[in-house]
């Protein structure tokens, strides 16, 4: 089957910096097959047997055993990550600004969804399945809701933009 693997928390300052070289040659000691990455903020792409969790905690123990660095990551697979793509309930007006945060696990609806919007105003949010559709205007700079979502957060959480999204369903489903 085809995953695509999400790592939160690598390259974001020196002290987590992964080389996408020794990120692949790991996936590949793990035995998964077909590896490729994509940018340097921890996209990969494989095929492996076995399910999504189990695929997601043995990266982690890789990524923090061999390459010493901790990361939360969390996996799809090309299927699920068209269904995301597909089910995106906001208009894309900027797809710079705008991005899905992928969950461990199910969010809890009504806690989110209790949020005062007017506390991050003028950004969007909309809950998914297991991901969050967010919507930023005015940039990434000084968003006002990952903030109020982490207090919130059940588990691991990692935010990819639209364009990232959507170029690793291109990338997962072109090895089909």
């Amino acid at each position: 089957m085809r995953y695509v693997a999400l790592l939160r928390g690598i390259n974001v300052n020196p002290a987590s910096a992964v080389a996408m070289a020794d990120l692949k040659a790991l996936l590949e000691r793990l035995g998964y097959g077909n590896v490729r990455t994509h940018l340097r903020s921890g996209n990969a792409l494989f095929t492996a047997d076995g399910d999504a969790e189990s695929i997601a905690a043995a990266i982690e123990r890789g990524v923090e055993e061999e390459l010493g660095v901790p990361a939360a990551v969390i996996v799809r697979t090309a299927g699920q990550l068209r269904e995301v793509v597909e089910r995106n309930p906001l208009e894309v007006r900027d797809p710079a600004r705008f991005a899905v945060v992928f969950l461990a696990r199910p969010p809890d609806r009504e806690e989110l969804e209790s949020i005062d919007r007017a506390a991050y105003a003028p950004e969007e949010m909309r809950v998914g399945e297991r991901e969050l559709y967010v919507y930023f205007p005015d940039g990434l700079r000084r968003p006002r809701l990952p903030s109020l979502l982490e207090k919130r957060s059940a588990g691991p959480a990692t935010m990819r933009n639209w364009n990232t999204v959507t170029r690793l369903l291109s990338l997962a489903e072109e090895d089909l």
